[in-house]
């Protein structure tokens, strides 16, 4: 089926309306990473490269290969990436998915026939297009096409996308390890932006009780600790232009999270709030990652922003 979406772009302010596109997809989910086709179409849109102006916030890029690995093979095969810095900017970004022997999953034939039959995208299309897409956007993740039959690939590479580039914002060339596939460890896991985009910057705080998905608080708040549910003139602003507001969209994103168990590929992007979708996805998919390594120490996301 179709649907139209708003776009925001970096702002609120820019609004672009694209046709998306449901999918039902075969990729990994955030805890077990099981591939199966999703019994709910998930809604994702198709993004051409971003045009984005001076970057007016966040720490610049720091030369040097910054590389990412699953330390568990899923259905045979893990994901690999590496992202180059040079003079401050993104030179070469490579993804892939390989099996133990180091082969890459777009020259499994079998599996791209499979794929092809459920999704009508296998990992050629989808890998190479999603490599495309990082090499080109560079540190604008959201920039990053969501590729449509393989939408848990393309939220999981997004997410590993931004952890790539907030090492290279550290300088930090050790290699990033995803625990995939481990189970959940007790504990309290928090990510807030440190930037505040229209006066705003997000807050995560996830908890897991007994090896499980205990509870989930987020939330958009200004200097003074209001969130940005409670500014009227905002929500009718964003209204007028795309039907939704804060009061709508966060509400909706954390209830999806929570009903759907952690299952990222249920979580739908919420028509009119796209890019909120998008950064709820990429930041609650790091915090899971944290949550399977048992690291609770706050993650503080530097994140980057363009002058409109």
């Amino acid at each position: 089926m179709k649907a139209k979406k708003i776009i925001y772009g970096i702002s609120v302010a820019t609004l672009s309306t694209l046709m998306l596109t449901a999918c039902s997809t075969t990729a990994s989910n955030s805890n077990s990473s099981k591939s199966s086709s999703s019994s709910k179409a998930k809604t994702t849109q198709v993004v051409k490269k971003q045009k984005v102006g001076k970057q007016i916030a966040g720490a610049k890029l720091k030369d040097g290969t910054y590389k990412l690995v699953e330390d568990n093979y899923d259905h045979g095969y893990k994901v690999k990436m590496s992202m180059t810095v040079k003079g401050g900017k993104v030179t070469d970004a490579t993804y892939d998915q390989v099996n133990k022997d180091g082969k890459s999953k777009t020259q499994d034939a079998s599996y791209e026939k499979q794929m092809k039959k459920y999704s009508k995208v296998g990992p050629k299309e989808y890998i190479n297009t999603l490599s495309k897409e990082f090499k080109a956007n560079g540190a604008n993740i959201n920039g990053i096409q969501v590729v449509s039959g393989a939408t848990g690939s393309s939220d999981s590479m997004r997410n590993y996308a931004s952890q790539l580039v907030q090492a290279a914002q550290k300088g930090d060339t050790a290699t990033i390890h995803i625990n995939n596939n481990a189970k959940y460890k007790d504990g309290t896991y928090k990510l807030e932006t440190l930037n505040y985009d229209h006066g705003y910057h997000q807050v995560y705080t996830l908890t897991i009780k007994n090896g499980k998905i205990s509870d989930l608080k987020y939330d958009q708040v200004n200097k003074k600790g209001q969130s940005k549910t409670q500014n009227a003139s905002y929500e009718k602003q964003m209204k007028k232009y795309s039907k939704v507001g804060p009061k709508e969209y966060i509400k909706k994103l954390r209830k999806e999270f929570l009903d759907n168990d952690g299952d990222m590929e249920k979580v739908q992007v919420v028509s009119g709030a796209t890019e909120s979708s998008n950064d709820f996805i990429t930041y609650v998919s790091q915090l899971l990652n944290a949550a399977q390594k048992g690291n609770t120490k706050t993650i503080k996301v530097d994140n980057i922003l363009y002058k409109e």
